[in-house]
């Protein structure tokens, strides 16, 4: 990403609210044949360590690959990077009520970079259900793979289509551009007009420019 120390996220745990708002996620391999790309969803694992609360070794990402992708990734062998993107969106000048003003695009964005470790076929299965059960629970009739017996053993065979990995991040790079730079003024009429109907209508990055604090961040790559 382009160097820009004012939008960084150093914080481990603003990087974690990142990740488990918007878990669907962009695997980026350097392979020996090429570049390869896939998207899958993925979920943290556990908290970070008391010892350690803001070491990016913390920061664990449990996720499965449809085969072959794991043998196109080669999965394992070599770092790779997971990108995911939150909230974004233009932003029109004509918004800022100033004399001038070029137009601008704002996000959030986490950069995670790792070597996986492959899951075993019990392990995965487990990961997988976990999976299910993270994105059934607001539904107020969750499915569950395990309801059934009949369900569980399908569960158990579909499981082998996939390969499951840990990866523990050993260095992150995260943005967050929300109009920090604009004053007090300016960035309640950016968010008037992102809630407002019309092409532009994005409340969910309206949110996030009303909550994102002014000069936040500062350059930062975790190493472990």
């Amino acid at each position: 990403m382009r160097h820009a120390p004012h939008y960084a996220v150093p914080e481990v745990e603003e990087v974690r609210r990142m990740i488990a708002a918007h878990p669907w996620a962009t695997l980026i391999s350097h392979t020996s044949t090429g570049l390869v790309v896939s998207h899958y969803p993925v979920l943290l694992e556990g908290e970070p360590s008391p010892e350690h609360p803001e070491h990016p070794e913390h920061l664990v990402l449990l996720g499965h690959v449809g085969r072959p992708d794991e043998q196109l990734h080669e999965l394992g062998r070599h770092e790779v990077v997971m990108v995911f993107y939150g909230p974004s969106g233009y932003v029109s000048p004509s918004w800022y009520d100033l004399p001038i003003g070029v137009p601008t695009w704002n996000f959030e964005v986490v950069h995670a970079y790792g070597v996986p470790q492959i899951l075993s076929d019990a392990e995965n299965l487990r990961e997988l259900e976990r999976l299910v059960d993270h994105f059934e629970d607001p539904l107020p009739n969750p499915f569950r793979m395990r309801a059934t017996l009949a369900n569980e053993a399908y569960a158990e065979r579909i499981v082998r289509g996939t390969v499951g990995f840990r990866m523990r991040v050993t260095r992150f790079e995260a943005k967050n551009k929300m109009s920090q730079d604009k004053p007090a003024p300016v960035r309640e009429r950016i968010v008037a007009a992102l809630r407002a109907s019309g092409p532009y209508h994005n409340p969910e990055l309206a949110d996030r420019v009303d909550s994102s604090r002014a000069g936040v961040g500062r350059v930062h790559e975790g190493t472990g």
